[in-house]
């Protein structure tokens, strides 16, 4: 099959699919959605009493790598 400009319909699907995906990847990079699930565990760990803040400090270094959070000042 092709088309009038010359290229297949594959090619121009595999480019349109290729593009998509590097939208989508591009806008999820840093993005807290993908951060959610260390936040959320974070926060369920940071229940428990007297060992929860400390339970919880490798999920907030997760979640900070992921999307950092700013600072007060």
């Amino acid at each position: 099959m092709v088309q009038s400009g010359g290229m297949s319909t594959n090619v121009m699907r595999w480019i349109g699919t290729t593009a998509l995906l590097g939208l989508v990847a591009g806008a999820l990079s840093g993005c807290g959605l993908v951060a959610a699930p260390c936040r959320v565990t974070s926060a369920g760990l940071k229940i428990v009493p007297l060992v929860g803040p400390v339970a919880a400090a490798p999920t907030d270094t997760c979640a900070n790598v992921i999307d950092p959070t700013p600072t007060r000042s």
